[in-house]
């Protein structure tokens, strides 16, 4: 389907716009659920989509159990009536007192959340028994990704010791994201991969060993979950696979997921010879890398931008292009989880036209609690 983008009725379009295409997201669940040999196996981070409406989707398909990084995220999957829920971001301060408000209204959905230190289980055990609550709480485990966990090591022991009997809490087992591996080559991340995730089944061999129960092993994201997909009993939580974008596209071409996130932007200057302007600028495309791998435009591989700011994205073009002021532009962006946070909404794209409104709830820090 060359044209899968093309949007019949775009004057109906203000740009800059994120576009979503229901029919591909519903793909790309059905094609997450293939590759795993039970859907119960299944916990996607939403961090990607925020939105109700694809949450609903994935619940009409059969996915009970979600994964999330914010308090707006975890309080959306309960008014979705998510059932099972991990906020794999470690709460502490007053975003523990938030997550506490969040269990507490949504209490037909089991809420669980991670540590890696002891400091913080120690404040969680005493406000979730305060609550009179009792909480599955994972060990979040640093794999090599270096940005959260604690190491596997005597550390962790202690730390998943102290969860298996404090008061407010339970064991709900561990929780290692990989997200250090990113190999284009398939053959070289799996080794990785398979290197990374040893360190987590010794751990869990040594816990069991020392009395203690691991119920379950959440792994991965989305450039390992065909990986871990493989393995038996293994939860695994990709989140980008709902809308999918350039970046995964180019290296992760083994896993057959369709791009379901478009931007539409226009030009809006032609200021030079070789030059154009469109309106996509830092507020529309997540700009974290460098100019050349932030957006790609399906429709318009000779365009190369070379300079952002705020409301611009200037481009250089061939000196006999035959771009006009006004024309559209299709883009993928090659990073889409921030890039659908800087819209309050996306206009979902069915046979070809505009036809009704997504909602990104959770791009807010807040929405009740």
């Amino acid at each position: 389907m060359k044209n899968w983008f093309t949007i019949n009725n775009t004057d109906t379009l203000d740009s800059p716009a994120l576009v979503i295409y229901p029919e591909r997201v519903k793909a790309n669940i059905e094609l997450a659920i293939s590759m795993v040999d039970d859907v119960k196996r299944l916990r996607p981070h939403i961090k990607t989509n925020k939105s109700s409406a694809a949450i609903k989707l994935m619940i009409a398909a059969g996915i009970s159990k979600f994964k999330c990084a914010t308090i707006a995220e975890a309080e959306l999957l309960g008014q979705c009536g998510a059932s099972d829920v991990l906020l794999a971001y470690q709460p502490a301060g007053p975003k523990l007192q938030r997550f506490i408000k969040v269990i507490q209204q949504y209490s037909s959905t089991n809420y669980s959340c991670v540590s890696d230190a002891l400091v913080a289980a120690k404040e969680q055990s005493k406000e979730f028994a305060a609550a009179g609550l009792k909480i599955p709480v994972y060990i979040d485990l640093n794999v090599g990704m270096n940005r959260t966990g604690i190491i596997p090591g005597e550390d962790a022991i202690q730390l998943y010791s102290f969860v298996c009997s404090a008061p407010g809490m339970e064991p709900g087992g561990l929780h290692a994201y990989d997200g250090h591996i990113r190999d284009l080559d398939l053959n070289a991340r799996t080794k990785a991969c398979d290197e990374s995730f040893k360190l987590v089944l010794d751990l869990k061999q040594k816990l069991e060993s020392a009395g203690m129960n691991v119920p379950v092993i959440i792994a991965g994201g989305s450039p390992t979950f065909p990986i871990h997909a493989k393995r038996k009993g293994i939860e695994c939580s990709p989140g980008t696979f709902v809308y999918w974008d350039k970046g995964y596209l180019t290296s992760c071409p083994e896993q057959s997921f369709l791009p379901a996130a478009v931007l539409v932007t226009r030009i809006i200057s032609l200021p030079a010879p070789g030059k154009i302007c469109t309106d996509l600028g830092h507020k529309s495309v997540a700009a974290e890398n460098e100019i050349s791998r932030r957006v790609f435009f399906l429709n318009a591989e000779d365009i190369q931008p070379v300079s952002q700011s705020e409301e611009h994205l200037v481009a250089e073009v061939p000196h006999d292009h035959s771009h006009k002021v006004g024309d559209i532009l299709y883009g993928l962006p090659f990073h889409v989880c921030p890039t659908v946070a800087l819209y309050e909404s996306s206009f979902t794209i069915e046979n070809g036209k505009v036809s009704g409104e997504w909602r990104t709830e959770a791009r807010d820090r807040k929405i009740q609690f």
